[in-house]
């Protein structure tokens, strides 16, 4: 993003690209929003888009195109086998990561699935900085489990702490020594730490944590899924890359590791995702199972289609206006609500804006769930789909008590290049409004609670009738607007 300076004395981010394609979006009134919250048992997952405002759900597979990725679909080579498509995309794969060897996945899950099936044995270990809820899905599935080694001030809500995405070393080694290195099936870096509020991982740290491992034999993984926001704050905060091109840390991050993979929902703007690495030896562990789960080597899963947007893609996010859009978005909806009191995590980190629900709704317990009744509120004052990322985020433990978890936050996502600055402040006036009549909101509870992966199409209902007391002081204070 460009460093404009305002006459007028304001300070907003200033878009540097100009929409060629628009889609219509719909605002229903209030009440009909309440229709459909309660069709979608109050899971924003369940919600039809059509009755969605602003889709502020995800990233993943919403991020808008470029004129660029677009016309390269219509080049894309359609053999089932030996597809020109794919060894386009395995040269800009070399050129960017520096790696050897490419192998490609229909989404950054079904990564997951593979390489906990290749790394996870029974009684294993994965350490990380912090848990995805399907990466952890995928390594219980296969008998292991996941150990997090954040640092303290990870968690911390309110924090000027640059890189709270790093790895503590201490626990690493400590971890190291308590099991054994042969148990630790890997060490797994999330470029991004989605669910404690897309908090980055400093190159420095990556560097120790790739020595220590290297010192043990332990696989070292990187999830660079949200490498983009990565690598705008490396580029501002950490100072040894400010002189760095973003292709030097982009190669300088990957050759710390042995094994990359990503969503290219999320890294390239288009639908699929991969695997690349150095180590023949780890290509031929993985190589038989995408054949088995997801295509033929050349194509994975995948539209050609996608694969050629993901290639111009992928040379999109070496330039800096266009991975700075997101983080100064979300810099700016973050520093608008923290002038208005409203709890929020600092500092600004990628993928979204994120609620402490906890704070936002503190007469809320844990087991009322917090965070999915906040986006529910927010969905019915407004029309903004968000997801909760807390406690309905977890599994329950073995024998079936809840697991709360660390933080109750409600994640506004902002894909990159969809919404205007208009709609972003319409967001900042309904989550202004929410809170100041935040004592309405009540609790929720599960009618239809699924064994696995709950958040996706689990149902829930309102512990009272919290919702229609909001909806009828939202009429008396906004009158006929929507």
């Amino acid at each position: 993003m460009a460093d404009i300076k305002f006459y007028s004395g304001e300070s907003f981010p200033l878009e540097m690209h100009k929409v060629c394609i628009v889609q219509k979006l719909n605002l229903l009134p209030i009440e009909q929003r309440r229709i459909a919250i309660d069709e979608a048992g109050n899971n924003t997952f369940l919600l039809k888009n059509r009755d969605v405002y602003l889709d502020m759900l995800t990233d993943s597979g919403v991020n808008a195109m470029s004129d660029r990725q677009q016309a390269a679909m219509l080049v894309a080579d359609d053999s089932y086998a030996g597809s020109e498509t794919f060894f386009r995309l395995e040269r800009v794969i070399q050129d960017i990561f520096g790696t050897r060897f490419f192998l490609p996945a229909h989404q950054g899950r079904a990564c997951e699935n593979i390489i906990a099936q290749v790394f996870v044995k029974p009684g294993t270990v994965v350490a990380t900085n912090y848990h995805f809820t399907t990466t952890k899905a995928h390594v219980t599935l296969n008998g292991g489990s996941i150990e997090e080694i954040y640092k303290a001030d990870a968690l911390e809500i309110t924090s000027d702490k640059p890189f709270k995405g790093d790895i503590d070393l201490e626990k690493l080694r400590a971890l190291i020594q308590r099991q054994g290195a042969e148990q630790i099936a890997f060490v797994r870096i999330e470029a991004g730490t989605n669910l404690i509020g897309g908090q980055p991982v400093s190159l420095a740290n990556m560097r120790d944590v790739h020595q220590l491992c290297q010192k043990h034999g332990i696989p070292l993984v990187l999830d660079a899924s949200l490498l983009a926001d990565n690598l705008y704050f490396n580029k501002l905060r950490e100072p040894e890359c400010r002189d760095m091109s973003l292709r030097e840390i982009t190669r300088t991050m990957a050759g710390l590791c042995d094994l990359i993979y990503f969503s290219a929902r999320k890294l390239g703007c288009a639908r699929g995702g991969g695997m690349c690495m150095n180590s023949e030896e780890i290509y031929k562990r993985i190589r038989d199972k995408i054949v088995l789960y997801e295509g033929f080597l050349t194509y994975g899963g995948m539209s050609v289609r996608e694969i050629e947007a993901i290639a111009v893609g992928l040379e999109e996010t070496m330039d800096m206006d266009m991975i700075s859009q997101g983080p100064q978005f979300i810099r700016f909806m973050v520093e608008q609500l923290v002038e208005k009191g409203i709890p929020v995590i600092t500092p600004p980190g990628g993928l979204g804006c994120h609620l402490d629900a906890g704070a936002f709704l503190p007469h809320l317990s844990q087991a009322q769930y917090p965070a999915g009744a906040l986006a529910a509120a927010l969905y019915l004052v407004s029309g903004v789909r968000g997801m909760e990322r807390g406690t309905l985020s977890e599994q329950r433990n073995a024998d079936g008590s809840e697991r709360y978890s660390d933080m109750e936050l409600l994640r506004l996502a902002l894909p990159r290049r969809v919404f205007t600055m208009s709609q972003v402040k319409y967001a900042i006036d309904r989550i202004v409004w929410l809170y100041e009549h935040r004592a309405l909101v009540g609790g929720l509870r599960f009618v239809e609670e699924p064994e696995l992966l709950r958040f996706f199409f689990g149902r829930l209902a309102p512990t009272s009738d919290w919702q229609d007391r909001l909806v009828a002081q939202f009429r008396t204070d906004l009158g006929d607007s929507l």
